[in-house]
């Protein structure tokens, strides 16, 4: 389920779910195991794409739907893992976002070091409140973090997907390029930055996002609180109305 690459050091952890690289366990479990094998192997830096299509559509609602309330909570907690992964790699992860990125697939591009996404008519957003859910404070913290207390209000309230230029023009992506050029744009200026002095870059750069790792410690994401609200009847209706439109 992820396709790798290496090249100068840095390594390409391509996710591979056709058709819309939707995070089941099984795939968040491959991301986090790729993420502690490249770091192993020695990778000085990691680029995380997606695509041909969506970056990731997110989680795979069709497949949490038919859980219980115990492998809920272990699904969950292992896109949790997953998204953590990112946020604690030693070394800095580039997000080639090249296509849509809705909830969990912008979720793993907020944890990244940067994004360069896909001009053009994509779309990126943390859309739970549209499907009845709940945006845990951690993750909210990781949009405040790119475009403001005020801005993030607005987006996660109302559950908003804003196209590419939007998202550049507001902080939440760093930069937009072609979408064939989207994973050369992450390794340009991924080995641009590794080009600086190695201990006091991944120096500054660790302290820089401690705020990031501190949003998912497990008293701010809730887990617990997250999955027994999962049958409650708005959110119900609203996983209702998600299933009918993907034809499931």
């Amino acid at each position: 389920m992820i396709e790798r690459s290496q090249h100068d050091g840095i390594h390409e952890l391509r996710l591979a779910r056709p058709p819309v690289n939707a995070l089941d366990p099984d795939l968040c479990r491959s991301l986090r195991e790729a993420v502690a094998e490249a770091i192993e192997a020695g990778a000085h830096g990691i680029v995380l794409s997606g695509g041909p299509g969506p970056f990731s559509a997110g989680l795979d609602v069709p497949h949490l739907v038919g859980l219980d309330a115990a492998a809920l909570r272990d699904a969950w907690a292992g896109f949790i893992d997953a998204a953590r992964a990112l946020a604690q790699s030693p070394v800095p992860v580039v997000a080639a976002i090249n296509g849509h990125a809705p909830a969990g697939g912008c979720v793993l591009a907020l944890c990244c070091d940067y994004r360069v996404m896909a001009a053009g008519d994509y779309r990126i957003g943390l859309n739970e409140t549209q499907v009845g859910l709940v945006v845990p404070e951690g993750i909210q913290r990781l949009m405040r973090r790119l475009v403001g207390a005020h801005r993030a209000e607005r987006l996660l309230v109302a559950g908003a997907m804003v196209e590419a230029q939007q998202a550049l023009a507001m902080g939440l992506v760093d930069e937009l390029a072609p979408v064939a050029e989207v994973p050369a744009r992450a390794h340009a200026w991924l080995a641009q930055l590794l080009s600086l002095p190695r201990k006091p870059m991944l120096a500054t750069r660790a302290i820089a996002r401690a705020e990031v790792v501190a949003s998912l410690q497990p008293e701010l994401l809730e887990l617990d609180r997250f999955v027994a609200s999962w049958n409650d009847p708005d959110t119900q209706a609203a996983l209702r109305a998600l299933l009918a439109r993907l034809g499931k």
